[in-house]
């Protein structure tokens, strides 16, 4: 090696220190939290995921909690922010905010007033210089911050996003999502993610449609480990190293026909509104009937438990946050809440339920350099891979956060950034 080579290689390490969080972090591994929604934790157990067990032996898996409610978007929102739906605005799949009477938020909500109440991962990464891309994770398609134009709320200006993104579509197959992070990959490192968000949702449909038990969902569940395993084989050929973070959303519960809470069984319809039903129902009363609901909903009823929104219980970190609806009803676990009891015979998986119940219990696993092989962690909250993902960037932790990263720090290679 010449003098000179040897003279521009110490004066390029004495610089390192003093690059922007960027320009440091693209000589390092890429950071990859995959989604398999749905995939409840014990399904592990199966025998049939060979990629993704490899990976948990390799470094640290757990039996994670969702927050509540147990629903895909307030749970993938609650990972994206670090904080529980009641403080992170996604209080449910569908529901209501007093200050847009009539208006609905459904998982197609694209207006950002919805999703501004907690800045997510992308966004801070962004904002610090650091490159991110998300393959349909929930709500990462949404300008942050964006303002209406004028009176209009349906166009706006400004905001942020990934610097990639992809508009969800459920036709674009596992591979081909997989085929398209991996072409990130291929990118110049001045155009290439540090930050990579991807999202499977073929387990879930399946525990919905034939429930958490059947052969058929076991097939997905071994289907989207394949899956996993292109993508591992995928950046080895490419040479990337890479810190995986494998989570789900929640887990699944089987139900049927034969376990419902009918409503009409015993409050009159006229008496309420409902926003959502299932394993849980948000219900508004009516006009001046406020009190005969409140007398009906307080009555103890088998397999389901109401309150008002100041009453839900502290531990389900659930209610202060005015989208929830003034009266929520919570099924035991493989019941559902319907207005009446359906005229067929059905059955097929939900998820909704008490987070702390072991069918709700989802799917989390992380290895890679960074990630030392420390085996079964202690069960933990999914807000608190919020923080992982901000040590393994190179980011402090968020003050606001309602998780930290104490779960992973005796696994991580690299002090956490505090």
């Amino acid at each position: 090696m010449s003098r000179f080579t040897l003279l521009l290689a110490a004066a390029l390490a004495a610089l390192l220190p003093s690059l922007p969080a960027a320009a440091r972090t693209r000589a390092a591994p890429v950071v990859i939290l995959v989604s398999i929604d749905g995939f409840r934790a014990d399904y592990l157990e199966r025998g049939v995921t060979p990629n993704l067990s490899a990976l948990a032996a390799r470094g640290i898996s757990a039996a994670m909690r969702p927050s509540f409610p147990s629903k895909t978007f307030p749970n993938h929102w609650a990972i994206a922010t670090g904080k529980v739906p009641d403080h992170n605005g996604i209080v449910a799949n569908r529901f209501e905010d007093p200050r847009r009477p009539g208006e609905v938020f459904t998982m197609a909500s694209e207006d950002p007033f919805w999703w501004d109440e907690a800045e997510p991962v992308w966004v801070s990464a962004e904002k610090a210089g650091i490159r991110t891309a998300t393959m349909f994770w929930p709500g990462s398609g949404i300008a942050w911050g964006a303002v209406p134009l004028g009176k209009s709320l349906k166009h706006f200006e400004g905001g942020t996003r990934p610097q990639d993104w992809q508009h969800f579509d459920g036709a674009v197959t596992p591979v081909q999502r997989v085929n398209t992070v991996l072409d990130w990959m291929r990118r110049p490192a001045a155009i290439r993610p540090n930050l990579v968000m991807l999202y499977f949702d073929s387990v879930d449909t399946a525990g919905h449609r034939y429930g958490p038990d059947d052969a058929r969902t076991t097939q997905a569940i071994a289907d989207v480990d394949r899956t996993i395993g292109s993508l591992v084989s995928g950046l080895r050929k490419l040479g990337r190293q890479a810190n995986l973070v494998i989570v789900a959303d929640h887990g699944m519960a089987g139900i049927s026909s034969d376990r419902v809470v009918a409503l009409g069984d015993f409050v009159d319809p006229a008496l309420y509104r409902a926003v959502e039903t299932g394993p849980f129902a948000s219900l508004y009363p009516t006009e001046g009937n406020a009190g005969k609901l409140a007398e009906a909903l307080r009555t103890a009823r088998p397999h389901m438990t109401c309150w008002p929104r100041g009453e839900i219980p502290a531990r389900l970190r659930y209610g202060s946050n005015p989208r929830v609806a003034p009266w929520f009803c919570l099924a035991d676990v493989g019941w559902t809440i319907l207005p009446a009891r359906p005229a067929e015979a059905s059955s097929g998986g939900t998820h909704g339920y008490d987070n702390t119940a072991p069918e709700m219990a989802a799917l989390f696993l992380a290895s890679g350099p960074a990630i030392r092989p420390q085996g079964r962690l202690a069960p933990f909250d999914n807000v608190d891979v919020t923080a992982l993902l901000r040590d393994l960037i190179g980011m402090p932790a968020d003050p606001a956060a309602d998780g930290d990263d104490t779960p992973f720090r005796k696994a991580l290679r690299l002090p956490a950034r505090r």
